[in-house]
């Protein structure tokens, strides 16, 4: 079987929502993939230890998979973990941490949305 397999993100969502739920999906993420990198870019921008910058940096990089709709469920999962770890490693800013969280994980339950790179390589295609 080929890493490259479409059906594993097409089972985890029935459809990929169009229309109005879809461009809420699409807000969705674009907020919550822009909080991610604009957060991100500020800690960056702090000169943190080697550790963080590296913590900080892959976490951009999840925030820009999910503006753009690719490998959403993993994307925003993995926002969703960091996101609910940092409510309590960082009590002074947990209100971010904690809106991001459920962003993240409406996503991951939602699923991307027409207007995703997931809905283009993995959603049903017409003949």
């Amino acid at each position: 079987m080929s890493p490259y397999y479409p059906g594993a993100v097409r089972r985890l969502f029935f459809t990929f929502a169009g229309g109005p739920p879809g461009v809420g999906l699409l807000l969705v993420r674009l907020l919550a993939g822009i909080a991610v990198v604009a957060h991100g870019v500020d800690v960056l921008h702090a000169a943190p230890a080697l550790g963080i910058a590296i913590s900080t940096s892959l976490l951009i990089g999840v925030g820009l998979l999910l503006i753009a709709g690719l490998w959403t469920p993993v994307a925003a999962g993995l926002i969703a973990a960091a996101a609910f770890w940092d409510t309590f490693a960082h009590p002074e800013d947990h209100w971010y941490a904690l809106i991001v969280g459920v962003l993240g994980l409406a996503l991951v339950l939602l699923g991307p949305g027409a207007w995703s790179v997931d809905a283009r390589i993995f959603g049903w295609k017409r003949l």
